[in-house]
């Protein structure tokens, strides 16, 4: 095995790590748009659940067949029909929803019972549950418009779902319900799996569709100066809708938007939509840092508060790659122990992605902030000026008049940001006399205004 594949693949494992312990337990709703199958993504997106399931996550799988029906509708010479961005359900489209959730469902169970050796399915062993687990009732008529089969979800039967995937089986719902007198109802993928997400408590409810994410400014083209947001809070998304025209189509921006913001008001926690015509999307989605679509939450999942005991791991993981090479000064377990509650921690989603410690001087009314670090996972979006402003308002607030740091290499990341060079004769002499002259550190001070 090269040492190449060791460099790149050991600290790429350490990363999704923490990713795989957060899920482990968690209840995942994904619906599947039906033009992902169409396309030939279900191998790939049934390994990719397979290894999620693996990990621990119990998973609901919503397909949708929105080509599916029209194609079945072609082949019979009948038109397919919209309005409000639901289907028009007529006895005919009713029959070739039917046979489409049945042909799906057939090719959805085979894909997970593939268990070749050297592919990701090699002995997954994954049970696949469906059932009338919906319960539903008719549209009706809205605006004029008869909807005839079509419905909305009126109960989940959230025991049956519950117990199938405490089992240890992936439950898979089609985009059908039946009323208590056995009549049937064609619902929309989105729908069931928004109402399912928000019965079951879920975690997290993802829509692989065939949009990229969500652009807070869809008006502007898309590229590399127009990206999508890849963490939208519940507030913005919410005010984001309420500019944008009732949906028609997919490709609408309001389509998956209104739905994610449905289930993150009802308690979902995080709702995310990811383009399907990438492959591992759902990986990147799940298990790296910011993700490959939009994410609407209902609460920034960054948190910057002062560190505890319970962080210590955390902070030895972030900094010891920056000790290694030189950049900061090692310090060992013990001490970050002992000064646990000096550092500052930026945490996201249960990872600390930068932290920095505050050692204050009060007789000289300074401060030194030290090993300010920040995760090159996160480089480059921020961070450091986070822990940097907050540490400045600890600093104000023990009612000190400057910060100082000293440093070999980062000294115009400190100069860019208000730091001064002085001479190391500048320091408190509590520190002057711990200063390291061969390391030969720059020492960079900032005034704190309003202190």
């Amino acid at each position: 095995m090269s040492a190449v594949f060791n460099f790149t693949f050991v600290p790429w494992f350490r990363s999704v790590a923490p990713y795989i312990h957060m899920h482990r337990g968690k209840t995942f709703v994904v619906a599947v748009a039906g033009e992902a199958i169409a396309a030939g993504k279900l191998p790939a997106i049934a390994q990719d659940l397979a290894l999620i399931q693996s990990m621990g996550v119990k998973v609901v799988l919503v397909h949708g067949f929105r080509p599916q029906v029209n194609e079945q509708l072609a082949a019979k010479g009948h038109e397919a029909r919209y309005s409000h961005g639901m289907r028009i359900t007529d006895t005919v489209a009713l029959d070739c929803a039917q046979e489409a959730a049945g042909q799906l469902r057939y090719e959805i169970e085979a894909a997970f019972s593939q268990g070749l050796p050297n592919t990701p399915m090699a002995g997954a062993q994954v049970r696949v549950v469906s059932g009338n687990f919906i319960t539903a009732r008719p549209v009706g008529i809205v605006d004029g418009v008869d909807f005839k089969h079509s419905g909305l979800v009126r109960k989940v039967d959230t025991d049956g779902i519950l117990r199938c995937i405490d089992m240890g089986a992936m439950v898979l719902l089609s985009p059908f319900g039946f009323s208590p007198t056995g009549e049937a109802f064609n619902l929309t993928m989105e729908e069931v799996a928004t109402s399912v997400a928000i019965e079951l408590g879920a975690d997290k409810l993802i829509f692989m569709s065939e949009v990229p994410g969500v652009r807070s400014q869809p008006s502007e083209p898309e590229g590399e100066d127009n990206p999508i947001d890849t963490e939208m809070p519940l507030a913005a998304a919410e005010a984001l809708l309420a500019q944008l025209p009732q949906p028609q189509q997919p490709s609408d921006v309001a389509f998956y938007l209104q739905h994610c913001v449905r289930a993150c008001k009802a308690g979902v926690e995080r709702s995310h939509i990811i383009p399907f015509a990438v492959d591992g999307a759902l990986l990147l989605e799940v298990y790296v840092h910011d993700g490959i679509g939009t994410m609407v939450i209902d609460e920034k999942l960054e948190e910057l508060r002062q560190a505890t005991s319970d962080d210590v791991g955390g902070i030895l993981t972030l900094i010891e790659p920056f000790e290694r090479d030189g950049t900061l000064v090692k310090r060992d377990r013990t001490e970050i122990e002992r000064d646990a509650d000096q550092y500052t921690v930026l945490e996201h989603d249960g990872v600390i992605f930068a932290c920095a410690a505050l050692y204050p001087y009060p007789e000289s009314r300074t401060a030194e902030m030290a090993a300010l670090t920040v995760s090159p996972l996160s480089q480059g979006q921020g961070d450091g000026e986070k822990v940097l402003r907050r540490i400045e308002q600890r600093a104000r607030a023990m009612g000190l008049s400057s910060i100082f740091v000293l440093t070999t290499r980062t000294m115009h990341w400190f100069i860019k940001r208000g730091f001064q060079p002085v001479d190391p004769d500048w320091l408190p002499e509590a520190r002057k006399r711990k200063y390291n002259w061969d390391r030969k550190s720059q020492v960079l001070m900032k005034k704190l205004n309003g202190s």
